[in-house]
Formats: structure tokens, sequence, C-alpha cells
């Protein structure tokens, strides 16, 4: 179950890092709303799932889910450029992610 939370939890922070482009620098309510609660949800469920996870791995495939749902987004939102070696290192951060799961020890 802390697995399944914390994947949720790394999607909800790919949501709060593609909506901070949508808030404008906080200028917009409803995108700046939504994204606040994305992060609320986030760290919240980040939480829980550290409750059993180690810290470190939890923390990582967080960042690591983030970060590369925001980069895939970025390319398909924002046309932000797609290179062979951003693919490359795009790979990489998805072997280290589930490495992490693979070597994480607990459920």
């Amino acid at each position: 179950m802390a697995w399944t939370l914390l994947i949720i939890a790394g999607l909800f922070e790919t949501a709060w890092a593609v909506g901070l482009k949508y808030t404008h620098g906080f200028t917009r309510l409803v995108p700046s709303l939504l994204t606040g609660g994305a992060i609320v949800i986030s760290m919240g469920l980040l939480g829980i799932a550290a409750r059993d996870l180690p810290i470190g791995t939890a923390y990582a495939v967080w960042v690591g889910i983030g970060a590369l749902g925001a980069a895939i987004l970025g390319v398909l939102l924002f046309a932000e450029p797609l290179t062979p070696a951003r693919i490359v290192f795009l790979l990489l951060l998805l072997v280290a992610i589930v490495g992490l799961r693979l070597t994480g020890g607990t459920p």
C-alpha cells in the first residue's frame, strides 16, 4: 500500500510542477488553488508512505516520478525540446525509479 500511495504522491507532484506554469507566478486564482491543493496532497501522501518506507527511497522515488512526469508533460504540453540525449537521460531516470522500487526493501 505504501508504494501505491508513493506513486500517487509522485503523480500529484507532477501535477503541481506542471501547474506552476499555469499559475503565472501565482497571479491566476484557479490554477494557483489547484496547484496548492496538489502540493498538499502530494506531500501528505509522501508523509504517509514514508511511515513504512525508508525516507531516502521514498523521497528519491517521489522526486523522480515528479521530475520524469514534468519533463514528459513539458514536451507534450509546452513544446519543450526532446533530443536523443534527453530521451536517454529520462530513461535513466525511469531505470533509477524502478531500481529503487526493486531494492527498496519494505512492501
